[in-house]
């Protein structure tokens, strides 16, 4: 019996869906569909267990190849299918099975909720592209809303950033003191406590160099751009990434020359959550090379599916930068948000974490 969550479920689903639609469009910042901006599906690539299995839509007839046989079913099953899945989705909890989609799906040569895969390339779309006359073949990751949010970039020691504190030189007593603030914002009150000593959070470097040199990789001031980022999260009320990097532009800590009118610091975030989204991971080297051919396919909560790709790569930038926010992760788990001494000079490190919204 296959059981998944609701994450996991959303992936069949959107084969399902799709399928069903033959068609693809595309999505705005505010996850509204361009209705004039779509693309005819010719066919999807599963990378299953047992290889590669081929859904190439013809007219009313989805003919399924790469099993012993070529199966012809018809497409409006499909749609019949994603509709009771979709229901079954919503009112579900935690980890479940569905018997009679699992029925079907077998009965497809789809064996399991997740396809098999290396990149973040969760489904693979050939689609008709009228603009220019051509197909191409795309990779998508799936992100599903009928679940909780998902994660854009999760938190690990990987993702620490160091500040030096200026200005304060507390005693081993005011060390212990302001560690064991243990409020419902005790990263936010310790720094608090720092500040009215008169200290100050000064970004010196990243806990681990892989993940500073990717962001230098992307933007040589990347790491400071987003050590501020970080450290306005935890001082102030803000939290998604357009408020955040509205602040950051506002106060330009990086002196920027604005004279112009030059949008720094959001082109650069952009770049960044796009980087994030096609492939780049805190812990491993990162080349620039996107995961497949990159892009997102979102699951509405009404159903809808809407796609991003690199194809429209300012509409990709434009949802992640309105549809992401930072949060806190586990200060204990990720070793965090304690004033720390290390040759004679004070130290306090933050976390980094994006989810969507």
């Amino acid at each position: 019996m296959i059981t998944g969550n609701k994450g996991e479920w959303s992936e069949i689903y959107a084969l399902f869906k799709l399928l069903g639609d033959k068609q693809l469009y595309a999505g705005d910042a505010d996850l509204k569909k361009v209705e004039e901006l779509f693309y005819p599906i010719i066919k999807i690539i599963r990378n299953e267990n047992g290889g590669l299995f081929e859904y190439e839509i013809n007219a009313d007839l989805v003919i399924i190849s790469g099993g012993k046989e070529k199966l012809r079913i018809p497409v409006k099953t499909f749609t019949e299918q994603a509709v009771k899945l979709l229901a079954t989705i919503k009112g579900a909890t935690g980890a479940f099975s569905i018997p009679e989609v699992e029925a079907f799906m077998t009965s497809i040569n789809c064996q399991s909720l997740k396809a098999k895969s290396t990149s973040k390339t969760d489904i693979r779309i050939v689609i008709h592209d009228q603009r220019i006359n051509q197909t191409a073949e795309l990779g998508f990751s799936i992100k599903s809303q009928l679940g909780g949010d998902a994660t854009l970039l999760n938190a690990g020691k990987t993702t620490n950033f160091i500040y030096q504190v200026l200005g304060f030189k507390p005693t081993p007593k005011e060390i212990k003191a302001i560690n064991e603030i243990d409020t419902k914002s005790k990263i936010k009150d310790r720094i608090d406590a720092i500040k009215k000593q008169g200290g100050k959070l000064k970004f010196t470097t990243l806990e681990q160099d892989v993940f500073k040199n990717n962001l230098v990789l992307i933007d040589s001031l990347l790491p400071n751009i987003v050590a501020e980022i970080i450290k306005t999260f935890f001082t102030t009320t803000l939290s998604s990434i357009k408020d955040l990097t509205a602040s950051t532009n506002n106060s330009n800590p990086l002196n920027y020359d604005t004279q112009f009118a030059h949008t720094f610091y959001d082109y650069k975030i952009k770049r960044f959550l796009t980087d994030v989204a096609l492939g780049m991971t805190p812990s491993k080297v990162w080349t620039g090379v996107y995961d497949a051919t990159g892009g997102y396919l979102i699951v509405k909560e009404n159903g809808d599916i809407l796609c991003y790709h690199i194809y429209n790569r300012n509409q990709f930038e434009d949802y992640l930068f309105a549809n992401t926010k930072l949060e806190t992760a586990s200060s204990t788990r990720h070793e965090f948000g304690k004033l720390y001494e290390d040759n004679g000079q004070f130290y306090f490190k933050l976390n980094l974490q994006i989810r969507f919204k």
